[in-house]
């Protein structure tokens, strides 16, 4: 297969593609990857260095308010479709799928006008402008959560899930140890994870938490983000930390720990609930509450519903909060192992292989 990928700005259209690029080259190794991206987002780095061919083009989202930067960005949509043909003629994909971000619209509008098979996948429950923009134009559109399909043209839409899942799933053979971290093997592990750069509020409420946490007889890992690690530091000097308690700037190679862990704390990112129910981990989710269409209530929702997790809303957010749900989780082994089972259920193990037989589909309608 010959494909041409769009999606740009954060790692949450980045990861999936990159999966599902993974997957493809396993079963059929002759495949042909061209990722067409942003100047300015995660995909200049990420991209090159998973080894696949990047090119990128300049492009800006739209204000909310009237600005006159939007007849810049209307100009640069525009010219980023004629960029955008150019590209496609000389690559000559079989198919071209967008994960999302403003990239993807120029370049799956092009792909449409020039009647090349086309397929979008949405990664939310939310389903994004770009994607909406684009779901009139293209041939099939897969889904991660059942919430976004009357979003859509309902006779184009597949749920598959997000191909990080089966990324995910095919990792649960982990030789790692918690000794790694100074913890022990064989205690149950709740985690918790605010994303890459950290969350302040789920930091300071766990930093609040801690002296609790101490007193407890399962471990807690706690990753504070890169940058805000050195400020919680110096917020801890000040108590006295249990050995069941690390805490650390960034935890590599998540999906290896994962299948160790006996609950996670976290935002309720497309990402990380692929990869919780791909494993069926049960989950405290934090939704981040600065993002467009609140859409990580939504995902979260979509397990809340299912018994597969617990939310709490930022705004109900406090060491007191936090205690008690874990609490609950952790030292209830039977409800663990129910969350856990619920949480396999919601999941798509099989995302990557889902989402290819979609591009095959939209191939063969042409």
């Amino acid at each position: 297969m010959r494909l041409l990928v769009s999606g740009g700005g954060t790692g949450g259209h980045i990861y999936p593609a990159l999966a599902l690029i993974e997957r493809l080259r396993q079963v059929e190794p002759n495949t042909e990857v061209l990722y067409v991206g942003t100047t300015r987002g995660l995909e200049n780095k990420i991209v090159p260095d998973a080894g696949i061919k990047l090119e990128t083009m300049q492009m800006q989202g739209f204000k909310r308010s009237l600005s006159l930067e939007n007849f810049k960005t209307v100009y640069l949509f525009l010219r980023s479709v004629h960029h955008a043909k150019k590209i496609i003629r000389d690559f000559k994909p079989d198919v071209v799928l967008g994960t999302g971000g403003y990239v993807s619209g120029a370049v799956l509008y092009a792909a449409a006008k020039q009647h090349i098979p086309t397929v979008i996948h949405e990664q939310n429950s939310v389903v994004g402008i770009t994607n909406k923009f684009l779901s009139r134009y293209v041939d099939q559109i897969a889904i991660a959560f059942e919430a976004a399909r009357s979003q859509f043209p309902k006779e184009k839409v597949t749920l598959t899930g997000n191909p990080r899942a089966q990324q995910v799933a095919s990792q649960t053979a982990s030789s790692f140890s918690w000794e790694e971290y100074g913890l022990k093997d064989g205690v149950p592990t709740l985690m918790i994870f605010g994303g890459s750069q950290g969350a302040p509020k789920i930091n300071s409420t766990v930093v609040d938490a801690i002296p609790e946490f101490s007193k407890r007889s399962y471990q807690v890992i706690f990753a504070t983000g890169q940058k805000r690690y050195d400020n919680v530091q110096k917020q801890l000097q000040r108590m006295k930390i249990g050995e069941n308690i690390k805490v650390v700037p960034y935890i590599k190679d998540m999906p290896a720990k994962m299948p160790k862990i006996a609950a996670l704390v976290s935002r309720a990112g497309a990402t990380t609930i692929a990869e919780v129910t791909a494993l069926g981990v049960p989950t405290i989710l934090i939704p981040s509450p600065y993002v467009t269409a609140n859409h990580q209530v939504k995902n979260a929702q979509s397990l809340v519903r299912k018994n597969a997790a617990v939310m709490i809303t930022e705004d109900k957010l406090d060491s007191r909060a936090l205690l008690l749900q874990a609490d609950k989780i952790m030292e209830n082994q039977k409800l663990r192992d129910k969350m856990a089972n619920a949480s396999r259920k919601v999941g798509h193990p099989q995302a990557a292989d889902e989402l290819i037989s979609v591009l095959h589909e939209a191939i063969n309608e042409h």
